[in-house]
């Protein structure tokens, strides 16, 4: 065989094995795609349970039913059948909605009206709608923290005392309970304005960010965003201020 000939069936066997693998490559991606939106069943709640509930009381009451969620969606730890959390109770009350998970049965003694993660303790900040995302934050929601309030600030090249500042305190915090809520008055100056709705909000939190978060809701404002695993934050940004809002 000559030079020619050779390189024509090197050639070949090559373009040859390149589409295999990119037809393997296409095939593999496309189950990931399938896989990624593949729905679970999961067993969800459907009226309230109360805290020392017993998940074999739960289920005589027919307050679970077991659901398809998309796998993206199934939370860690949520179980598909009673068997997994047998004679165990609710430490926390459970919405409808909420997806059974272990975290949140335990002993009948450990019943408990908050879910307080270890090391942690709990606080609550009261907000209106616009303040935490018109309602939308629920128990479980991971929000961000964001301040507005005053402090020193780079204004035309020359740092400033008591000077309108806004930026993100904390990055990710565990909201475990959402309730209390009353009518707040309307500013006086603004007599036009409707009551707006004030929710508690009580948050899982450590003590150093317990202390910030009280700080700037007696020195400042408070608002929250809600979060998910995708969101893009920065805790070492530097804020904005009337410098380079316009940036």
């Amino acid at each position: 065989m000559d030079r020619r000939k050779l390189m024509l069936f090197a050639a070949t066997t090559m373009a040859a094995i390149g589409t295999v693998l990119v037809f393997l490559y296409v095939q593999g991606a496309d189950s990931r795609a399938v896989a990624k939106f593949e729905n679970v069943e999961v067993l969800q709640a459907v009226a309230v349970i109360e805290p020392g509930e017993t998940i074999e009381a739960a289920a005589a009451a027919a307050k679970l039913q077991l659901r398809p969620v998309p796998q993206t969606v199934a939370m860690p730890n949520v179980v598909d059948a009673i068997d997994a959390i047998a004679g165990e109770a609710a430490n926390t009350r459970i919405y409808p909605g909420e997806q059974i998970v272990t975290d949140k049965f335990g002993e009948s003694g450990d019943a408990s009206v908050l879910p307080i993660p270890k090391g942690k303790v709990a606080i609550s900040v009261q907000l209106t709608d616009t303040s935490r995302v018109a309602g939308f934050i629920k128990a479980g929601s991971q929000v961000a923290i964001f301040v507005h309030g005053t402090g020193k600030a780079l204004v035309n090249g020359e740092m400033k005392e008591d000077e309108p500042i806004t930026r993100l305190l904390l990055p990710d915090i565990t909201v475990i309970a959402v309730g209390s809520t009353t009518p707040a008055a309307a500013p006086a100056e603004d007599v036009a304005a409707e009551v707006l709705p004030s929710t508690l909000m009580t948050l899982a939190v450590d003590q150093d960010q317990a202390e910030r978060i009280l700080y700037y809701e007696q020195n400042g404002d408070v608002a929250f965003a809600l979060r998910n695993s995708d969101s893009n934050l920065s805790a070492d940004d530097t804020g904005v201020t009337i410098d380079n809002v316009f940036e």
